[in-house]
């Protein structure tokens, strides 16, 4: 499959977010258990991971309201599946299993999307093995006491990303997209991993989208640097995408976007929160609201994939899709596309 002949077509649709359709099932801790780990000795409830393996129906099912809605790029339901982040549940030797089941089950939405009408669908559907950011950061202490002190090593953090790159390669993903870093240490410890991986097993190696995300208005990361900072910092891995999510809202991302537009040399992604979330943690912003701040970037030339993250549901996917159908995707730099 090669995405970057999609790229040049239109502006892809990455999907929006899983855990909040998984809320949407209000599932208890015996749902989240299943009949495999009935007994286990810690709570498991709000392990969304864990649910590609017990409720594996449920995971394939939101991905097919995705599909439905007109992504083109479903990320596998593997945002916590590393040794480290597992370890809240005491479940760190299911880590490749976990990413393996989750790519499988993104493999099957799209088997069934297609289902017989495969030779009726001209756009390609691609599965995204999501690498998310850890809930351990090498560049901060979590000590104010001891600001050297650091809870993880760069070996283990690369060491728990390559293992979850072996389960989602091994499950069938097409692209690998390390998304919603807040520290770009820890990204640069996934890059390792993923480099090591392909030249260990000598296998193809898989395009690698880069997701980031700034904080707050001062246009920083968490670990404080600018947006150019951070694309500088990760270029070397020479990524399909470099892009934003999370954190902010359509409005409050739109400078971010069209400064990263102006820089990166790759394509750019954007998949913003369905606006702030109000005083209860929850998000207000309804899909023509998200979508047509999403039309005003893809109209002014800032965007190659966008779609959404925290609060955003089928219906806001289905609304983005449908306002940048028609218009045409950020142009790549000439320089880069003499080098593809």
């Amino acid at each position: 499959m090669n995405i970057r002949k999609e790229l040049e077509k239109r502006i892809l649709i990455i999907d929006g977010a899983m855990g909040t359709m998984i809320q949407r099932h209000k599932l208890t801790e015996a749902d989240y258990r299943g009949e495999r780990f009935k007994d286990w000795h810690t709570d498991v409830k709000g392990n969304n991971d864990l649910l590609s393996i017990t409720q594996p129906e449920i995971i394939i099912g939101i991905h097919k309201l995705y599909l439905e809605a007109g992504a083109d790029i479903i990320e596998t339901n593997t945002f916590s599946s590393t040794v480290i982040a597992q370890a809240d549940y005491d479940m760190q030797s299911l880590a490749y299993e976990l990413n393996v089941a989750s790519a499988k089950c993104a493999r099957a939405a799209i088997d069934q999307f297609y289902g017989n009408q495969k030779s009726q669908i001209s756009n390609l559907k691609f599965v995204a093995g999501a690498i998310g950011p850890l809930n351990k950061t090498l560049s901060l202490s979590p000590d104010v006491n001891n600001p050297g002190y650091r809870a993880v090593t760069f070996d283990e953090v690369a060491h728990a990303y390559y293992t979850q790159i072996s389960g989602l390669v091994d499950g069938g993903v097409d692209l690998l997209l390390i998304e919603t870093i807040f520290d770009t240490l820890n990204a640069k410890a996934a890059i390792f991993a993923i480099k090591k991986y392909f030249r260990d097993t000598k296998k193809e190696e898989l395009p690698i989208m880069i997701s980031g995300t700034i904080t707050d208005a001062s246009g920083r990361t968490l670990s404080g640097q600018t947006l150019e900072a951070f694309y500088t910092s990760v270029m070397h891995a020479k990524p399909l995408s470099v892009g934003l999510n999370c954190a902010l809202g359509a409005a409050e991302m739109r400078s971010h976007i069209e400064e990263l537009s102006e820089i990166a040399s790759c394509y750019t992604s954007a998949y913003p929160n369905a606006g702030l979330p109000n005083a209860m943690g929850e998000y207000d912003e309804q899909p023509h609201q998200t979508a047509h701040f999403i039309e005003e970037w893809a109209k002014e030339g800032f965007v190659n994939i966008v779609g959404g993250c925290c609060g955003t549901t089928p219906d806001h996917i289905k609304h983005i899709a449908e306002h940048v159908k028609n218009i045409q995707p950020r142009n790549l730099p000439i320089l880069e596309k003499e080098l593809a």
